[in-house]
């Protein structure tokens, strides 16, 4: 094994020094009992990058000499089906009951800290209000996404119809848990140019799929690539967070790349596929053997086609870079804003208190009207009106102006010229897959790779997750589609990683997105492409609704504003399988104002 170049050039690869440690005990070293450095040979030049010494802490959730029990109800406090947030004098916990069972784990979700018992406990889990993430009551481990980490769980006992729980301090105050994982052995003998199991890309899929690889046990070497120059970082704080720095939306900190030996080479991009040799070829000629290989690219922003595309200051939102210098170059100056797309309506809103002004371009009539409805659009557009946002619908730029180089006008279709200092370029993207021309893996006629449930490709032992996909989804009948959201790429990673240990599993999960914009936020759950019909229960002016997307009489997806946490529920009922017909939109919330969740066991339909 080994690559070999087809030119005799030195190649520089650039790598980001998260290198796999080595253990500290006698028992985890090397063949040769020492810590010594790894020694890489890149066309024949040795390259020496030492293992730096980072102690492994220790589980911060099993510590005897830092534990508190305490009393917390009386057996008959609690029905079947009913969560409680109780305090133990140091930090809370969520204490459930199902089954004639009591169960304790954290009270808050590790991925955006939401109550918990604000959530959907359905069939031993128990589903996060805000963005849908799953957890095992029992465990306490994570089951669906959003989100890395499980719930500490603590134990319970009854003594004289009493509930007491035991827990240790420090995980009351932590209220996360990453699971137990294996770590790489047999350092020394690998070389730069080889590897197990290959990941391009490094956003969520990517990342999942390796912390899964581990939690299995998987414990040979793992390599992650990615054109960006961070470690895996929180993709949808760039347009919700904009001025949100590299290590503040980091998913990991460096540590836990060296702890669990999975390495990141940074900066590096693949140019081509050589199936046959099983080798990823990247742009510098460096090339790198595997033996299992995931594809988790994610897509590419389009940009403007119109004349003077070039100008200064104009943006596309790719890199937390490309967030922060909008920040700056839009306070108190002009932001026009072309696409009424997720990403352009979170931009819109975050610039609004910073910048002078902020107008959004946009083809179609109302935004989100293809995905939200009309009405429910018509709505987010007012929200946005009424926050100064100014908006030219149902036209396209023609022209970017500039002046010493930097944008000065923007002009459009319709006439109108609009004074500019910052734009940004939100119409779409596309999948990122260029590379893969003639590699034989079957892409379709969009540029998405072509999976199965296992997230597999027609190429044995070539697994493809996140944006760049399309996937047999359960929800629609396993009709293929595309589904480009932050929660789908952490399960398509999960499932992926499964299936390179050859488990066997199937994904099943539930699609589930929000978006954020002035404080307020739009939860999603469910598949609506064609959707025939739209049902709004509560009041749409007052942003305070849920909406359900209906094709032939059946609810496909909801959407709510400040209507927590029926979002969740619904997915609940669709993960379980369930119907919920057009003509029991109003009963069925109904229900939900109740607590009755009669749908989950057969009743509601």
């Amino acid at each position: 094994m080994g690559g070999c170049f087809s030119k005799p050039k030195p190649v520089e690869v650039k790598i980001e020094v998260v290198i796999p440690e080595k253990e500290r005990s006698k028992e985890e070293m090397s063949p040769n009992g020492k810590a010594s450095p790894l020694i890489y040979k890149v066309n024949g030049t040795a390259r020496h990058y030492h293992l730096e010494e980072h102690p492994i802490a220790s589980n911060p959730y099993h510590n005897p000499k830092d534990v508190v029990e305490a009393s917390v109800c009386h057996v008959k406090d609690l029905e079947n089906g009913q969560m409680r947030e109780v305090d133990l004098g140091c930090g809370k916990a969520l204490l459930i009951k199902e089954g004639g069972e009591f169960h304790a784990v954290g009270h808050k979700c590790p991925h955006y800290g939401a109550p918990l018992v604000k959530g959907v406990l359905s069939k031993g889990r128990v589903r996060c209000p805000w963005h849908g993430a799953c957890f095992n009551i029992s465990t306490g481990d994570i089951e669906d996404f959003p989100g890395l980490d499980s719930l500490p769980r603590f134990q319970v006992k009854i003594e004289k119809e009493k509930v007491y729980i035991r827990a240790s301090k420090q995980a009351l105050q932590i209220q996360r848990r990453t699971k137990m994982m294996a770590k790489c052995i047999s350092l020394s003998n690998y070389n730069l140019s080889s590897t197990n199991v290959l990941i391009i890309g490094a956003g969520a899929a990517g990342l999942v799929c390796a912390e899964t690889l581990r939690q299995e046990g998987f414990s040979d070497r793992i390599v992650m690539c990615t054109m960006d120059r961070h470690l895996p970082y929180d993709r949808p704080k760039l347009s919700k967070s904009m001025d949100s720095h590299p290590e503040q939306i980091a998913l990991r900190p460096k540590e836990f790349f060296r702890t669990y030996d999975i390495e990141v080479l940074t900066e590096m991009q693949v140019a081509a596929m050589d199936i046959k040799n099983k080798t990823a070829v990247f742009k510098d000629g460096f090339k790198m053997e595997y033996n299992k290989l995931l594809i988790a690219t994610g897509n590419t922003p389009k940009a403007l086609s119109c004349k003077g595309k070039e100008v200064e200051n104009v943006f596309n939102i790719r890199t937390p870079e490309d967030a922060n210098r909008v920040v700056k170059l839009a306070t108190s100056k002009n932001v026009v804003v072309v696409g009424a797309s997720f990403l352009g309506m979170e931009v819109a809103a975050y610039l609004t208190e910073r910048a002078h002004s902020v107008s959004v371009v946009e083809l179609e009539e109302v935004p989100f009207k293809k995905f939200f409805g009309e009405r429910v659009g018509r709505a987010v557009m007012k929200m946005f009106e009424s926050n100064r946002v100014k908006f030219y619908m149902q036209t396209e730029v023609s022209e970017l102006r500039e002046q010493e180089g930097k944008l000065k006008e923007v002009v459009l279709k319709s006439g109108k010229v609009l004074r500019a200092d910052v734009c940004v370029v939100g119409v779409g993207a596309v999948p990122a897959t260029g590379f893969l021309k003639q590699s034989g893996i079957n892409i379709d006629s969009k540029g998405f790779i072509v999976v199965n449930k296992m997230m597999q490709t027609n190429i044995p032992g070539v697994f493809a997750a996140g944006d760049a996909v399309t996937f047999p989804l359960a929800l629609r009948n396993n009709k293929k589609v595309n589904v480009p959201h932050w929660q789908m790429a952490h399960m398509h990673g999960r499932v992926a990683a499964l299936n390179m240990l050859a488990h066997g599993v199937e994904i099943s999960t539930v699609p589930y997105l929000w978006t954020a914009m002035f404080g307020k936020s739009i939860r999603y759950a469910g598949h609506g492409e064609g959707f025939d019909d739209v049902v709004i229960q509560g009041d749409l002016d007052e942003l305070k609704f849920v909406a359900f997307y209906t094709k032939s009489d059946e609810v496909v997806a909801v959407a709510s504003m400040n209507y927590d946490p029926i979002v969740s529920k619904v997915a609940e009922v669709l993960a379980a399988g369930r119907t919920i017909r057009k003509r029991d939109v109003e009963l069925f919330v109904r229900h939900v104002r109740t607590g009755d969740m009669s749908w989950l066991t057969g009743k509601g339909s």
